[in-house]
């Protein structure tokens, strides 16, 4: 299991996606998600884990979704 938890920055980041309401339904998704994980050693859920894994691959993705993607997969179980 991963023995990682949400950092500052990344958990900032996710609660100001969170409070805007321009943000996209996918940075919701992720932000939520690597908040959850703030100060536990909590991991990904595979579904997730899909999510934010094609939101890196994906060309479209801002920097704020990469950001938030990445953290959520470096939560992941390894094994998966």
């Amino acid at each position: 299991m991963a023995n990682k938890s949400t950092g500052k920055n990344v958990a900032s980041t996710a609660a100001r996606v969170l409070g805007s309401s321009s943000s996209s339904a996918i940075q919701r998704s992720l932000a939520g998600s690597v908040l959850s994980q703030t100060g536990n050693s909590k991991v990904t859920g595979k579904a997730m884990e899909a999510k934010a894994s094609n939101a890196l691959l994906s060309g479209k993705s801002s920097g704020t979704t990469k950001t938030l993607a990445a953290s959520a997969v470096s939560q992941s179980k390894k094994s998966r």
